[in-house]
């Protein structure tokens, strides 16, 4: 009967105070679990029942995680091949409407495409997936079959070295699953063109969930002196580069990430109005105001201050002191544009820390966009955490 069909799938029955009904959170904690029936092994399918016995959803189950079920449908219908692949095209149908001027994006967004615990992201005829769940996992190769025949794709890379795996009870590992070849691919993002490392690289190798925060901040950058912290390999600085930016600094502690940077500024001829050099951000930011730089355009795309809740009022701290530093560096009518991709943290908590940095650096401040991830990134309203990147862009008055 195949991976996906076992003869009597088990059930998992819910806590007396956890009825459900209808469409809701897809994670089922063990907490809101009474009891197992049978002996489903780490991967298997489930079905979830409410204390009634009546049908709630149907969905991967694993003992070894907190997450207890991950719900895939809350239809009582066959999880086959067929259903997989429905998923997929129907992923791969919403990327050909909402994905333009780029080879380079989010083909699965987990959860986000009803398919929890699968990344799948596109560089050109490569495919790097991750599977951050014991079902996906086990899944990977019927899975990668589907994604290579849909997308007539050259490669797929396993990029399975995050640490949500071992919380799974899944090993680490990077390598190709399908294809083979060079794991450097180059992509092009509107008018610019970038050097992808899938093997080494942060996430799948590219954050596509910044795009169109890049190309909204560029818009902003013609004539403009542009300082950019946390740089990485300097995204961002090359789009405002190509719009016009008389010039970019890059500031960033990895050494690594600004070699790729100048390699960037290179590719797309704007090496001249580039320069990158290795700092902690906040020190040299402090150096800079004090030495009274001040430039058109600062933009802040930090790593994430707050992975969980109990490091969230530290976060808070940091975020409303870099956006400190941040205005304090804008000249007159110059333009920040800052970002959080803490899931702790909310729209609200970011934004009540730029006010709050505005009130303490004495600037006067207006909202001019507030923003969020690109669009490949979906947001499942049942589940809040499928939103995570925030994005502000304010000018100073």
């Amino acid at each position: 009967m195949g991976l996906d069909e076992p003869r009597q799938i088990p059930k998992v029955m819910l806590a007396a105070h956890r009825i459900l009904d209808g469409p809701g959170h897809v994670w089922i904690y063990a907490g809101h679990l009474h009891s197992v029936v049978g002996e489903p092994l780490a991967g298997d399918l489930v079905d979830v029942v409410n204390p009634n016995g009546r049908f709630y959803g149907r969905g991967f189950f694993n003992s070894n995680s907190k997450i207890r079920v991950r719900l895939v449908t809350f239809e009582d219908e066959p999880v086959d091949e067929a259903f997989w692949k429905k998923r997929v095209q129907q992923a791969i149908r919403l990327r050909e409407r909402i994905v333009t001027r780029t080879n380079a994006y989010r083909l699965i967004y987990g959860e986000g495409d009803r398919l929890p615990g699968l990344i799948v992201d596109r560089y050109d005829r490569m495919l790097v997936m991750q599977t951050l769940s014991y079902g996906m996992d086990r899944r990977k190769d019927l899975l990668a079959d589907i994604l290579m025949k849909e997308l007539n794709a050259e490669a797929v890379y396993l990029r399975n070295d995050t640490k949500s795996r071992a919380l799974e009870g899944l090993p680490l590992e990077r390598r190709f699953l399908r294809g083979g070849g060079p794991t450097q691919v180059e992509i092009h993002e509107g008018a610019a063109k970038f050097l992808v490392d899938v093997e080494q690289g942060q996430k799948t190798g590219w954050f596509c969930d910044q795009r169109d925060n890049r190309l909204a901040a560029a818009k902003l950058a013609a004539g403009a002196e542009v300082l950019e912290v946390f740089c990485h390999t300097g995204a961002f600085g090359i789009h405002a580069a190509l719009a016009g930016a008389v010039s970019v600094e890059g500031l960033d502690v990895s050494l690594d990430t600004l070699a790729m940077a100048r390699t960037h500024a290179t590719m797309n001829k704007v090496e001249d109005r580039c320069l990158y050099r290795q700092a902690d951000a906040f020190e040299e930011m402090r150096k800079l105001v004090k030495a009274g730089r001040r430039y058109d355009l600062v933009i802040l795309d930090p790593p994430a201050f707050a992975r969980s809740v109990q490091a969230l009022p530290r976060a808070l701290t940091g975020y409303k002191d870099v956006n400190l530093l941040g205005l304090k560096l804008l000249k007159p009518e110059g333009f920040l544009v800052t970002s959080s991709c803490s899931h702790p943290v909310t729209e609200e908590d970011l934004w009540k820390g730029i006010r709050l940095a505005a009130r303490d650096a004495r600037r006067e401040i207006r909202l001019i966009e507030q923003r969020g991830q690109s669009a490949d990134h979906p947001i499942l309203a049942s589940m809040p955490e499928t939103r995570y990147l925030k994005c502000f862009i304010v000018q100073v008055l």
